[in-house]
């Protein structure tokens, strides 16, 4: 019995604990030779969690070092900060043949009640009124057919996606800054007993990183084929508001406000499909012209 792609990566999720504070990771194939950035914040976030209790991640700010090697296992290293009444924080280093290819700090709440309010959702067209970007990726035929496109465009996900702008219509093709996407973590996603969400936050910080360098390709993708550009993530803040509902439609609001000196800065906001925000993000990354 074959399994899914979204479960496997909670499969890839279920760190072995070696050590007080050390967890190895194994990692997904299916992403190439090069570990995918998101799949490394959320085995570090886990890890993290791993040390805390009845905590809630709420603030991650992140560097990626070095490029990692799926063929090599993954060494997370937990340094408990700081353990407070309200508020915990853990440094998280990932070690590949002995060097750090990533280090993260991340800071865990206790539930609390406060003030409240929050950014309106954008007004677009709901997932139920929109195409699956691998199924339209598949009919277009994929990065051969048109160089704008994903080489990850047609391989299965974890998440399903399903963009405003859809795959291959003059909307798409145009120059802009943009780039809403509804995303559903393609399987049941069930905590353990208890106040915090490990698995869903975790899982949260995976997709944070799914097409966030792209976006500041983006007002650019009629100058250059991706073919053309080295990207790559350098460093990434994710800050979570409410609890995830990782298993229904979110939409990932994604845009650009800069790029120079072969670094574009992205921002994405996360919202619950009745409108609540629920996570923000702020990456910079990596885009350098190869011809």
């Amino acid at each position: 019995m074959t399994t899914s792609r979204a479960d496997r990566l909670l499969n890839v999720l279920d760190l072995k604990q070696i050590e007080e504070n050390l967890y190895l990771g194994e990692n997904e194939p299916e992403n190439g030779a090069r570990i995918f950035g998101g799949q490394v914040l959320a085995q570090a976030s886990m890890a993290a969690y791993r040390t805390v209790l009845d905590l809630d991640a709420h603030s991650i700010h992140a560097y990626f070092l070095r490029p990692g090697d799926t063929r090599k296992a993954v060494l997370y290293e937990v340094e408990r900060i700081r353990d407070g009444r309200s508020f915990s924080t853990r440094r998280v280093v990932a070690i590949q043949s002995g060097q750090a290819i990533f280090n993260m700090d991340i800071s865990f709440q206790a539930a609390e009640v406060g003030l409240e309010h929050s950014l309106s959702m954008p007004n677009v067209p709901l997932p139920g009124e929109l195409q699956e970007d691998r199924e339209v990726a598949k009919r277009l035929g994929g990065a051969k057919a048109d160089p704008r496109l994903s080489a990850m465009a047609k391989l299965e996900r974890p998440f399903e996606l399903r963009s405003v702008f859809e795959l291959g219509t003059p909307a798409w093709a145009e120059a802009r800054a943009w780039n809403p996407v509804w995303v559903r973590f393609m399987a049941p996603v069930t905590e353990d007993v208890g106040p915090a969400q490990p698995i869903s936050r975790s899982l949260l910080a995976y997709a944070s990183d799914m097409g966030l360098v792209s976006t500041g390709y983006l007002p650019h993708q009629n100058e250059f084929d991706r073919s053309q550009l080295q990207m790559a993530s350098l460093d990434h803040s994710l800050w979570i508001h409410r609890p995830v509902p990782m298993d229904q439609w979110l939409l990932f609001h994604k845009r650009t406000s800069s790029a120079q000196g072969a670094r574009a800065l992205v921002h994405a906001d996360f919202f619950s499909s009745d409108g609540q925000l629920i996570a923000s993000v702020t990456q910079e990354g990596l885009i350098r012209t190869t011809k």
